[in-house]
């Protein structure tokens, strides 16, 4: 009954639109709603699954459930108080700069509706700290807020570490957890950052501008066009720089899994398509890391059986993004009603056991 709401209703009139007016018209409809008394409170009866099975304690931080919204579709911080409304247990705002920036020309995000794909080359547009700032310092504080920080495009890789520090400077006092971005495919070189000694500079330069310890839990995201060796050897490093955690995975920009088109628009691919390949890092994470440090897992979930999937190879937490354009926002509650149920068959205590559980 849920999906059909979304499926006969609002989907259609959305997939009229191209996905970035489409994105900025549910933008519209949520703020009309919120501001209709006691609406959202309805809306948060049937959007939300509770279970105390569900809660889980990760890089300190308690959560009311596994499942987030990932960096991406609030790239501002504006949807933050509706998606805390929505069932997810955090909502990862950004990628917000340093300085403001428009993102790349458009049309720059794209639908293959047939595959559930999205392509993306939108290029960290977002106001910039100071006014991310602004407008998230208003907000109630519902549920778990991540800060995901990356580079703004005019500044050179030489002054990276400047704007990262700036971000979090501003920025993590409004946060829960703050993440390293330098797996983005639409910043120029930006996955220069995942070569080791890039990578070690920065962390470090970042740790050391903000006072010598990171304030809060650090947690960093790679990208699935990682060679393993690389992967590896950066897992390694992650734990020797004593960061919080690590995100698996980011877009990919690699069109073989896409094996019907031969021609592409140039950018991110997310969706169903990348689901395989991030459990594969996640599977790979776990082993090396052993429980060390928390993993985030995303990329291609778009059901219940997707969502256990990534769990039992290993990820402490789980995100959404693709999926829920296409699946709409009774997606979170499907996801954690599956979870939910399967460890009640299982006759499982808490998520916790489920971490990992294929190893």
């Amino acid at each position: 009954m849920r999906d059909w709401i979304y499926e006969l209703t609002l989907k259609p009139l959305f997939f009229k639109l191209n996905p970035e007016s489409a994105h900025n018209l549910s933008f519209k409809l949520l703020s009309i709603a919120n501001s209709l008394p006691g609406l959202f409170k309805g809306i948060d009866n049937i959007t939300s699954y509770k279970s105390t099975r569900l809660q889980t304690k990760v890089a300190g931080i308690h959560f009311s459930n596994p499942l987030g919204m990932a960096a991406g579709f609030d790239k501002t911080g504006e949807l933050y108080p509706f998606l805390g409304q929505l069932g997810f247990g955090h909502v990862e705002v950004g990628t917000i700069t340093g300085e403001s920036q428009p993102g790349n020309p458009k049309p720059r995000i794209f639908r293959l509706e047939k595959e559930e794909v999205l392509i993306n080359r939108m290029g960290f547009n977002n106001p910039g700290a100071e006014n991310a700032f602004n407008t998230i310092s208003r907000q109630k504080k519902t549920i778990i807020r991540g800060i995901n920080a990356g580079k703004t495009k005019l500044v050179s890789p030489e002054n990276a570490i400047d704007d990262y520090v700036k971000t979090f400077k501003i920025l993590t006092p409004l946060a829960d957890y703050g993440v390293i971005n330098i797996s983005s495919p639409n910043t120029p070189g930006l996955r220069g950052f995942q070569e080791k000694e890039s990578f070690i500079s920065l962390v470090n330069g970042i740790k050391k501008g903000l006072g010598g310890n990171f304030p809060l839990p650090m947690f960093v995201k790679l990208a699935p066009d990682l060679e393993i060796s690389a992967l590896e050897e950066l897992l390694d490093i992650i734990l020797d720089i004593k960061l919080d955690g690590v995100i698996l995975t980011n877009t990919t920009i690699n069109p073989s899994v896409l094996p019907n088109y031969s021609t592409l628009e140039t950018g991110g691919i997310s969706g169903r398509v990348l689901r395989e390949k991030s459990t594969h890092f996640i599977r790979i994470a776990y082993k090396k890391l052993q429980k060390r440090i928390p993993i985030i897992g995303v990329g291609g979930i778009y059901d219940g059986e997707s969502a256990l999937e990534k769990i039992r190879a290993g990820a402490n937490l789980i995100q959404i993004y693709t999926a829920y354009i296409y699946k709409g926002p009774f997606l979170p509650y499907k996801i954690l009603e599956y979870l939910d149920n399967k460890m009640i068959s299982e006759g499982i205590a808490g998520i916790d056991e489920l971490v990992g559980s294929e190893n």
